[in-house]
């Protein structure tokens, strides 16, 4: 079973699309500056496009790395600008420990000319139609459906 972290940022008023992404590599990277920081760093216009999009405020940019699995979503408008809603708290974890990937949430429309921007920076940072998270969603929750298992004989004795 994997185990997933949930981010939320605040967005745009609270900052721009830019520095949205600057906030994320930040937690991403640790801070730390490096190889990761600057692959990251590469497709910032491209990231910082699909922040201003929204497409992360329903539909998560998934890190998924050699250790638990991170979800990262947008918070905009009003909800950005009180931060009620927003965790940019730093990970217990090195989300891009071992063979990490970053899949960015984007339009159906905007899908192919970013996959060819992203190709041009990364193999490691891929972009989806933001409607298939729902779909990963599901396979999360069937994965945690599985991993439970009732045992009414446990259960009954004493």
């Amino acid at each position: 079973m994997t185990t997933v972290v949930r981010r939320t940022f605040g967005s745009t008023p609270h900052r721009d699309a830019g520095e949205t992404w600057h906030a994320i590599v930040e937690l991403l990277t640790q801070g730390k500056a490096g190889v990761q920081r600057d692959e990251l760093l590469k497709v910032h216009g491209v990231a910082s496009s699909i922040i201003a999009d929204k497409a992360p405020k329903d539909a998560a940019i998934v890190v998924t790395c050699d250790g638990p699995r991170t979800r990262i979503y947008c918070v905009y408008d009003d909800t950005a600008t009180d931060g009620s809603d927003a965790n940019e708290d730093p990970l217990g974890f090195d989300p891009l420990n071992g063979d990490w990937r970053v899949s960015l949430p984007c339009e159906a429309e905007d899908l192919a000319w970013i996959q060819g921007a992203l190709k041009k920076h990364s193999e490691r940072i891929t972009v989806r139609d933001k409607s298939e998270a729902t779909t990963a969603k599901a396979s999360e929750s069937a994965e945690v459906a599985a991993a439970l298992v009732f045992d009414p004989k446990g259960f009954l004795d004493p």
